[in-house]
C-alpha cells in the first residue's frame, strides 16, 4: 500500500484557548517526514460534537492516513470515540487488558476508581490496540473505507511513546513510500530575513527539489532545506549542494545546523583556541554567563561574571573608576569598556565581555529605553564597544542584548 497524504487533527479546547502549545503536531509531523510521509493539513478543533465530527468526515475525504491526538480521557467532553464511531459505524467495546491495567493504576495509588475511567479502555471493535506505556488510555488503529486512522492521547509523553513503540514500526511495515524526505535546518546570525532572502532571491524563486523555507527567531534567521530522493543518501546529495551555493553567499553568517545555538558554537570557538571568558553585567544581570554555564562542560571556557546592577556596584566590586561614572555615566561607551577591560583583569580571562544599557521602561541617565553598550576586549587587542539601540519590552531588550553579545564573539572568534 502507498501513502500520499497524512494528516494530523488535535481535539481539544484548551489547545484553541492558547492555554497549552500543540507541540503533539510538530514532533508527529518530524517523524512522518522522516518517513517520507508528507503532512498535508494540521487541524485544531474543540470539544464539540458536532465540530469533531465534521473535522473527521472531512480528513476521511481528503487523506490517507489520519492521526488523532486527544479526546481519549474519561470525561464528557472527551469525544473522540463518540465522534468517531459515527463515522466508521463500529461498536465501541471495553478492552480488558487495557480495563486491568487502569484499575491497577487506581490500586497503586490508593484511589477508588470512578466508573467514568472504564471509558479510557474503550476501543472500536475491529481496531489494532496499541498498548499505552506510559498512560492509561490504549491508542488504536482503525482501517475505514481505505484511510488509516491512528487515534493517541493529547499527553506528549504518553503520544510519543506510542508513536516510536507501535505506530512507527506499524507504518514502516505497512506503506510503501513513495520518497524519503530529508531536512537540514541552516542557522545564521547578524543577517536579517530580508536581507538573506535578497541574497538568495534567484535560489528562492527557483526552487523545486530541494525547498527553501526563510524562518525568523529572535536575533537570527534560518533556512530550512527539505529535499526528497528515492534514498536517504539522494536527498541528502540534493541538500549538500544546494547548501555549498548558499553558503558562497552568505556563509560569512552561517554558524551551525539544526539543534545547535549560538550559545554552543561560541563555547566551541572559544575551546578550539584554549580561551576563557568572564563578564560584566548590569542590566541583563548575568543571562549572559547563565547562558553560557547552561551548556555541558562550560568550566573549560568560563572564570566566571560580575553583576554589578548598581552604579556603586560597578565602583566598589567592578572597580569603575569614579570619575567616568560622574564624567560620563554607567550607560556609556566609556564605562562598557572599562568593564570589559575589568572583567577580563578580575576574573584573569582571555576575553572580557561588558553589558550596560536601559532595558526599560523607563529611561535612565537622559537615555532611552533600548540603549544598550556592549564591550569586548580580547586578549591584547584594542578594546571595542558596540553602542545599540533594541526595540521591545524589557525583557526582550535583555536577551536580544545578550544574544548580540554572542554574535560579537561569534564574528570575532570565526
Amino acid at each position: 500500500m502507498r501513502a500520499e497524504k497524512a494528516e494530523i487533527i488535535a481535539v481539544g479546547t484548551e489547545l484553541l484557548l492558547g492555554q497549552i502549545a500543540n507541540t503533539n503536531a510538530q514532533w508527529i509531523s518530524k517523524e512522518l517526514a522522516a518517513l517520507g510521509l508528507p503532512v498535508y493539513s494540521h487541524t485544531v478543533v474543540g470539544d464539540n460534537m458536532d465540530r469533531v465530527r465534521t473535522c473527521f468526515k472531512a480528513a476521511g475525504a481528503r487523506s490517507d492516513i489520519i492521526i488523532v491526538t486527544g479526546g481519549l480521557g474519561p470525561t464528557e467532553d472527551d469525544l473522540t470515540r463518540d465522534a468517531a464511531q459515527e463515522i466508521f459505524g463500529q461498536e465501541l467495546v471495553e478492552h480488558e487488558p487495557s480495563m486491568v491495567k487502569i484499575l491497577a493504576v487506581f490500586e497503586r495509588n490508593g484511589r477508588p476508581m470512578t466508573l467514568n475511567n472504564r471509558k479510557q479502555s474503550h476501543v472500536f471493535q475491529q481496531a489494532e490496540v496499541l498498548t499505552n506505556s506510559k498512560g492509561m488510555a490504549p491508542g488504536q488503529i482503525v482501517e475505514h473505507e481505505g484511510t488509516i486512522w491512528v487515534f493517541l492521547p493529547g499527553v506528549p509523553s504518553e503520544m510519543k511513546a506510542l508513536m516510536e513503540e507501535e505506530v512507527l514500526p506499524k507504518l514502516r511495515e505497512r506503506f510503501e513510500w513513495k520518497s524519503q524526505i530529508v531536512s537540514e535546518m541552516m542557522r545564521f546570525i547578524g543577517i536579517g530575513e530580508s536581507r538573506l532572502e535578497t541574497e538568495l532571491s534567484d535560489l528562492i524563486s527557483t526552487q523545486t527539489n530541494p525547498t527553501i523555507a526563510p524562518l525568523a527567531s529572535e536575533g537570527e534567521v534560518g533556512l530550512r532545506l527539505t529535499a526528497t530522493g528515492e534514498t536517504d543518501a539522494e536527498a541528502l546529495q540534493s541538500i549538500e549542494a544546494l547548501k555549498e551555493k548558499i553558503l558562497e553567499r552568505v556563509g560569512g553568517h552561517y554558524y551551525g545546523s539544526d539543534a545547535v545555538t549560538i550559545e554552543e558554537k561560541v563555547k566551541q570557538l572559544l575551546e578550539s583556541r584554549n580561551y576563557t571568558i568572564g563578564s560584566a553585567e548590569s542590566f541583563t544581570g548575568g543571562m549572559f554567563m547563565e547562558n553560557l554555564v547552561a551548556l555541558p562542560g562550560a568550566s573549560a571556557v568560563c572564570e566566571g561574571g560580575i553583576v554589578s546592577y548598581t552604579p556603586a556596584a560597578k565602583e566598589q566590586v567592578l572597580q569603575v573608576p569614579s570619575f567616568i561614572i560622574k564624567e560620563f555615566g554607567t550607560i556609556s561607551h566609556e564605562c562598557a569598556e572599562v568593564m570589559a577591560l575589568n572583567a577580563q583583569a578580575i576574573l584573569r580571562t582571555d576575553i572580557g565581555i561588558s553589558f550596560t544599557g536601559v532595558a526599560g521602561p523607563e529611561e535612565s541617565e537622559g537615555k532611552a529605553p533600548g540603549t544598550v553598550y556592549i564591550g569586548l576586549q580580547i586578549g591584547e587587542r584594542k578594546p571595542e564597544v558596540h553602542e545599540l539601540y533594541f526595540h521591545g519590552a524589557r525583557e526582550q531588550v535583555r536577551h536580544r542584548a545578550v544574544k548580540k553579545g554572542f554574535e560579537l564573539l561569534f564574528q570575532r572568534l570565526k
